[in-house]
């Protein structure tokens, strides 16, 4: 008797391990962890595995997978990691992040979008570019700034 329940209990435990709800900022570490690892492809399809909504075989899944896959060190340098700019809230159910990914030719940035429907946390969009140079340039410009 004592152990059929210490089998129920385990079985318990286990059943809410395996549906434990990952937070935005858990994703986004398994994704950098998988892209570093395992290279874009597979950190793709990570991001895209938290959402039943998106086909991982879309032809624009695909598209930015094999556009990503072009991000060798030949043409963007050696990576060294990522760092946040800046993380939006539309509510406590909608967020957005935005990361610079370093590499040793240029930085790009990661944008990655997070939607809680109901309970749990899924993957809402994905993407990248390399438009940070340009925006920083026009951030600096005096019409951006009030002037006494």
């Amino acid at each position: 008797m004592r152990l059929r329940f210490i089998g129920i209990v385990f079985s318990a435990l286990a059943f809410n391990f395996s549906y434990s709800q990952d937070s935005p900022e858990e994703m986004v570490k398994t994704f950098f962890s998988k892209y570093k690892e395992l290279g874009s492809t597979e950190a793709l399809n990570y991001v895209y595995s938290k959402n039943e909504w998106v086909n991982n075989k879309s032809d624009d899944v695909v598209a930015l997978k094999r556009q990503m896959a072009g991000l060798t060190e030949d043409y963007v340098g050696k990576y060294y990691g990522y760092e946040l700019i800046l993380e939006k809230k539309l509510s406590d159910s909608y967020v957005l992040k935005s990361f610079l990914v370093k590499y040793g030719r240029q930085p790009l940035r990661f944008t990655i979008q997070f939607y809680k429907p109901n309970k749990e946390w899924v993957f809402h969009g994905f993407s990248y570019d390399a438009n940070l140079t340009e925006e920083i340039k026009e951030a600096a410009k005096l019409y951006n700034y009030r002037l006494n």
